[in-house]
């Protein structure tokens, strides 16, 4: 069949949208484009928010989301790239968590509706409006979509779950230095 079909362009206009979202998403972390902190103030506030090194995980992500949604809006390595960049967008969804959902609030609304797109697009596939398409899908097997969702889930497993340990003691730390000073006060 050579006439595309409102699948493919359903497909394409999705993976225009999405990846490039995450495309200059990544963009700001890498590079301080569109108003973003570049590695150095994106490292800072990772390291803020319990991914460390910061530096390290500004660039992790930024990648992901930059390669990822590239690679998405391409239609190429689509289940790589859809599983890299809903990797990360787990990552930030555990920052804006604690939130709630809506973005309003500073909740994780808009990145899980990133992560949730990127992932269904690694499943689906780009459609024939793609390189992956032109390619004789090379980079588009069928194997390689639990493949690729498995070893980013248990990659962004590990991350985040270190980042929430890290947090976790971070806050227990402040804690027992309020009680400190609070023994402090009261015993004067």
């Amino acid at each position: 069949m050579t006439c595309f079909d409102r699948r493919d362009l359903g497909l394409l206009l999705l993976r225009l949208g999405t990846g490039g979202v995450l495309a200059a998403h990544g963009a700001q972390k890498l590079f301080g484009w569109f108003g973003g902190g570049g590695l150095s103030g994106t490292g800072e506030f990772m390291e803020s928010v319990g991914y460390a090194p910061g530096r390290a995980s500004a660039a992790a992500a930024g990648l992901a989301e930059a390669g990822g949604g590239t690679l998405l809006a391409l239609g190429l390595a689509t289940p790589a790239a859809g599983a890299s960049a809903a990797g990360a967008m787990a990552g930030a969804s555990a920052v804006h968590a604690p939130n709630g959902f809506f973005s309003q609030s500073g909740g994780y609304e808009h990145a899980a509706s990133l992560g949730l797109a990127a992932a269904g697009l690694a499943v689906t596939g780009p459609g024939r409006l793609s390189l992956d398409h032109a390619m004789g899908h090379r980079a588009d097997r069928g194997w390689m979509v639990p493949a690729a969702l498995a070893a980013t889930a248990a990659a962004t497993l590990a991350v985040v779950g270190a980042r929430n340990a890290r947090v976790r003691r971070q806050q227990e730390g402040e804690q027992g230095e309020l009680f400190a000073d609070e023994g402090v006060a009261h015993s004067s």
